[in-house]
């Protein structure tokens, strides 16, 4: 509710500037009749043109962002069921998807992005790993355990899942001392 009151106020803000600097414009061109005696400085003239140009301008951005549609991004997977709706939020798959992730021994730090396509969930992994482990066979069995994890506990199918190994842990260098 308070997302279509700020979108009829934005649209009714940028609608009034609008008009107001398109008003400004026409009386300060002389292309509206109008008397203009008490401005001697052209300068002003000119300066307050260039102000109402912009004031328009920004209008026009504000009223195109007042009328536009969502981005139409997906916030939640909806699904149905013979008992009702279900809706499961991108945000609660991704943190599904990190929380499988991080149980694999040798991953040190997880993010997850997750895109939904017609053929189901692409999930992409990004991990930090120990450098102990086969990344290999690590990165395999992380996305083994994402892809289960996801689909057991949410029932959507995953399509793909994508691992990328960005660096490994530094572990802290101990000088010896020789004396």
């Amino acid at each position: 509710m308070a997302k279509i009151l700020d979108r009829l106020l934005l649209f009714i803000y940028s609608l009034s500037i609008g008009i107001l600097s398109v008003i400004a414009i026409l009386l300060l061109t002389g292309a509206v009749p109008f008397s203009l005696e008490f401005v001697d400085d052209n300068r002003f003239v000119i300066a307050a043109i260039v102000v109402s140009a912009v004031l328009f301008l920004l209008s026009i951005r504000l009223f195109y962002i007042s009328v536009r549609q969502g981005r139409g991004t997906l916030h939640s997977i909806d699904q149905r069921t013979d008992y009702g709706d279900i809706q499961i939020s991108v945000e609660t798959i991704e943190n599904l998807s990190y929380k499988a992730a991080s149980r694999v021994r040798g991953i040190r730090e997880v993010k997850t992005r997750i895109r939904i396509t017609d053929s189901g969930l692409e999930i992409m992994v990004r991990a930090i790993v120990d450098g102990e482990t086969s990344i290999p066979s690590l990165t395999e069995e992380v996305q083994k355990q994402v892809h289960d994890h996801v689909e057991e506990i949410t029932g959507i199918p995953v399509s793909y899942v994508s691992v990328y190994i960005a660096n490994l842990v530094q572990s802290p260098v101990m000088k010896s001392r020789v004396e």
